[in-house]
C-alpha cells in the first residue's frame, strides 16, 4: 500500500472510530474560514495611498524596472537585440494612438534603455479606455515611482512579521519565523507577481526577504497587512506559555495545543470536518500542503506535519 493510501486510511479510521450514532457537520472550506475571521486592521490600509501614476500623467523619462526577459517577447521587432532586459531600467519616451489590423484604436508606447536602445510596446486598448481605467499595467515592468514611495514610508522602520513565507538573499524560498521583530533595510523592485521586494534584518541582524504587492496592484493580495503587525502579537496572547509560543513562532505544533494556538502556528486550514460524539467533539483540520490535525474537545491529540 502506498503512503498516500496509508494516510487516507488513517484519516478515515480516525474519523469513524468511536462515532457510532453521532452527527457530522458539513465540511467548512478555507474561504468560509477566512470570511469568519475577517477583521479590519490599521495595517491593512497602511500603504493604501501608494498608487501607480495615471497614464495621462506619464512624462518622458519615467522609469520602469524590467523583472523578466519575457518582456522582450511583448515588444515589436527592432534592429536592436533586446532579449536580455531583465534587471535593466527602461525609460518612457512617448505614446501614440493608431488603428490595428482589426480596425480597433490602440496605444503604442515607446521606451528606451539607458544606453538608448529603442523599445516599442503595443497595448490592446485605446487611449480613452486606458485613461478611464486610471492606470496602465504592462507585464514584467515595475514602476519605480511606486518603489520610491514605498521606500519613503518603510525604509529603516521596524514591524512584527506575521508570515513565515520568507526568502533568502538569493530569493530562494525558506520557512521563516512568525511574530518576530524585524527592521526593513532596503526596498527594491520585485517580480512579475509582486511589485516590491523588501530586505529585512531580524532581531539578531540576520537578513531575509519578503515580496509585497502595493497600492492599486490587484494581481495579488500579499499586501502590507498580510505581512506585518504594528504591535507585538505576543502581548495579545498572555495566557500562552513561553514554550508553546516558541513552537508557534517556529511554525510547529505539539499535542495538547488548543485550536487557537495551532491556528497561530500554521494559519487557517483548508477545511475543517467537525463531528460530535457521545462524550467528545472531534475536529479534523486539513491543509493544502498535506498537514492534518485532529482535535478532541479543542485540544490537539494527533497530527501529521
Amino acid at each position: 500500500m502506498t503512503y498516500p493510501l496509508i494516510a487516507a486510511a488513517f484519516l478515515a479510521a480516525a474519523m469513524t472510530a468511536c462515532f457510532t450514532g453521532i452527527e457530522s457537520t458539513p465540511k467548512i472550506t478555507d474561504s468560509e474560514i477566512r470570511r469568519q475571521n475577517v477583521r479590519e486592521r490599521p495595517e491593512d490600509s497602511y500603504l493604501s495611498d501608494i498608487k501607480a501614476e495615471p497614464f495621462e500623467k506619464w512624462a518622458r523619462g519615467k522609469k520602469f524596472y524590467v523583472t523578466d526577459n519575457r518582456f522582450s517577447l511583448l515588444l515589436l521587432p527592432t534592429e536592436e537585440k533586446t532579449d536580455s532586459l531583465a534587471g535593466q531600467i527602461v525609460n518612457f519616451e512617448s505614446s501614440r494612438e493608431l488603428t490595428d489590423i482589426t480596425g480597433n484604436r490602440i496605444v503604442e508606447l515607446a521606451f528606451a534603455t539607458d544606453n538608448g536602445t529603442p523599445l516599442f510596446y503595443r497595448t490592446s486598448h485605446s487611449r480613452t479606455a486606458i485613461e478611464n481605467a486610471g492606470k496602465l499595467d504592462i507585464p514584467f515592468l515595475v514602476e519605480l515611482s511606486v518603489i520610491d514611495q514605498v521606500r519613503e514610508k518603510l525604509l529603516r522602520k521596524s514591524f512584527y512579521v506575521i508570515t513565515a513565507n520568507w526568502y533568502d538573499l538569493n530569493l530562494s524560498s525558506l520557512t521563516g519565523r512568525k511574530f518576530i521583530h524585524a527592521t526593513i533595510a532596503d526596498i527594491r523592485p520585485g517580480n512579475e507577481y509582486y511589485s516590491t521586494l523588501l530586505e529585512l534584518n531580524d532581531e539578531k541582524g540576520a537578513p531575509f526577504c519578503l515580496f509585497m504587492s502595493v497600492g492599486n496592484d490587484l494581481k495579488t493580495l500579499r499586501n502590507f497587512g498580510s505581512l506585518f503587525s504594528f504591535n507585538d502579537p505576543r502581548k495579545s496572547h498572555p495566557d500562552i506559555s513561553d514554550e508553546t509560543w516558541k513552537n508557534i513562532v517556529n511554525g510547529r505544533v505539539t499535542t495538547d495545543m488548543t485550536r487557537d494556538e495551532c491556528r497561530l502556528a500554521l494559519g487557517a486550514p483548508a477545511t475543517i470536518d467537525s463531528r460530535v460524539g457521545y462524550s467528545s467533539i472531534r475536529e479534523v483540520w486539513t491543509y493544502e500542503n498535506g498537514i492534518y490535525l485532529i482535535f478532541e474537545d479543542n485540544l490537539l491529540k494527533s497530527f501529521r506535519q
